[in-house]
């Protein structure tokens, strides 16, 4: 269900913008700092109720303006319209699905699934757990309808025992409560996980040998705690120490996703190239397998494409694309680079940003090829 519409008003140096993407391959130009990247962002943000840029939304919002508003509409029978409005001084985020009032982010989450592909995207390989738990999370969430009740319910049990542990005296029946809910939903947030791993890993290898030849590549899950023992005995018999450190050290809060080379940290050995094309891999093998899964495609937006790639693989990147039939939104300072590398039946729309007389980025349609 690709976006058909986006009208956004406030967003950094962006003019007011009202513009119909194309249903498959969008590609924005323009020269750095144009507002490319935040064309990106405020679709990120409607999908997501975050920036990737910004830590706090407010930090979003044009210098001279009160609030951001972000409204797009997907092409579903009858239409589905997101919105998120952010004033500047005031906390609460207004986020609206099909003209209704929505209270969590994972119904923004549900309704549009995307991926980023950007140079924080990196992060998969070379930055901490918490990185790659995201990533295992959202292909767990938008496939496995339990997952957020389980993980909201193990979040909740792991955070009264941390309070429990910080405590000056351990209150050991509350203790055993608390330690009892979070091995249960541990247990299952475990399963979950395991589950979706075993889905998606024939998924990935297929996707990374269509990018780059890479047969030593390995993925492993690691749950968070020692595989031979039961999640109850580990928090049981880690009271002392977990009270010590005051907080549960051992779980499904530490669960990781190893990536290695030959037995080696991928990380360690890889160019900075085939990094990118590892990572691409991991996030289009996340949308093939959600389509897989429940019929659903991914949007995917993809922030200077042409980066660390040579034309060879910047070609087999966009076949990918093409054939994943999804919608993708791709930003690049010269156009030319990316406009010839696609079949003539696929549909792709060009727009190109630049800046006015006040330095506000203006988006353009430029050229558009349709089959």
């Amino acid at each position: 269900m690709p976006i058909e519409r986006l009208v956004f008003q406030g967003l950094r140096n962006l003019q007011a913008l009202d513009v119909s993407p194309g249903p498959r391959i969008n590609l924005i130009s323009g020269a750095n700092g144009s507002g490319k990247t935040s064309l990106l962002e405020g679709i990120h943000i409607l999908g997501m109720g975050r920036s990737f840029r910004a830590r706090r939304l407010p930090q979003v919002i044009t210098h001279d303006a009160d609030a951001v508003t972000l409204h797009g509409r997907l092409s579903t029978d009858p239409p589905t319209t997101i919105g998120i409005r952010r004033q500047r001084d005031h906390s609460d985020l207004l986020m609206k699905v099909s003209g209704e009032k929505v209270e969590r982010i994972a119904d923004l989450v549900e309704t549009l699934p995307m991926q980023l592909i950007n140079p924080d995207a990196f992060r998969l390989l070379e930055g901490p757990p918490a990185g790659r738990r995201e990533f295992l999370d959202w292909g767990v969430f938008h496939v496995k309808h339990d997952f957020i009740g389980a993980w909201q319910r193990f979040r909740r049990a792991l955070k009264h025992r941390n309070a429990l542990l910080r405590h000056g005296r351990m209150d050991d029946a509350s203790l055993n409560v608390w330690e009892h809910e979070l091995a249960q939903w541990g247990n299952r947030l475990d399963e979950l996980r395991a589950e979706w791993v075993e889905a998606f890993l024939p998924v990935f290898e297929e996707t990374l040998e269509g990018l780059i030849s890479m047969p030593g590549l390995r993925l492993r899950y690691s749950r968070g705690w020692d595989r031979q023992r039961e999640l109850a005995d580990v928090l049981h018999q880690a009271r002392d120490t977990d009270r010590q450190m005051g907080f549960t050290q051992q779980g499904p809060q530490r669960a990781d996703l190893g990536i290695r080379l030959n037995k080696r940290p991928a990380v360690e050995v890889l160019s900075r190239g085939q990094q990118k094309l590892v990572v691409s891999a991991l996030k289009l093998a996340q949308g093939r397998l959600l389509e897989r899964t429940t019929g659903r495609t991914c949007l995917y937006l993809i922030d200077d494409l042409p980066a660390e790639l040579d034309r060879t693989h910047r070609a087999v990147f966009c076949q990918w694309l093409e054939r994943m039939q999804c919608q993708a939104f791709i930003t690049s300072v010269d156009h030319e680079v990316l406009a010839n590398l696609w079949q003539d039946t696929t549909p792709v729309a060009m727009f190109h940003v630049k800046h006015d007389a006040e330095g506000a980025g203006q988006l353009q349609a430029i050229d558009r090829q349709t089959s």
